[in-house]
């Protein structure tokens, strides 16, 4: 049975290297885009259509989820509040903690990574 790796693919270099890579290695990989912000036409924007041509160039399956609402609500208010309480807001780690690691394991447990 292949390992299988959900994998963030932005459009960009790296995470499409690492597709090809892991790919080559065996792995079944699957990728996922996240919408963070903006409006419906997101899903239109050049990352995602690029992510959306390289996980079709390189043979593997590509998924959007709109992840907006928990953007806003882990990232984008935390970082507010950090402002309002005079504290330095770092959402890197709270975009990582909450849905690069969190939501983003979720889905890796739906289906069945």
């Amino acid at each position: 049975m292949k390992k299988r790796v959900l994998l963030g693919i932005s459009g960009g270099v790296d995470s499409s290297v690492s597709a090809l890579i892991l790919k080559k290695q065996g792995y079944e990989v699957v990728g996922v885009t996240l919408e963070l912000f903006g409006d419906s036409n997101c899903l239109k924007s050049k990352n995602h259509i690029e992510a959306k041509e390289i996980c079709d160039f390189i043979g593997i399956p590509h998924f959007t989820y709109d992840f907006k609402d928990k953007f806003k609500k882990y990232v984008i208010d935390d970082f507010i509040e950090c402002y309002k309480n005079c504290k330095t807001p770092n959402p890197c780690i709270e975009c990582n903690k909450y849905l690069k690691f969190g939501f983003m394991w979720e889905k890796a447990k739906e289906l069945r990574m």
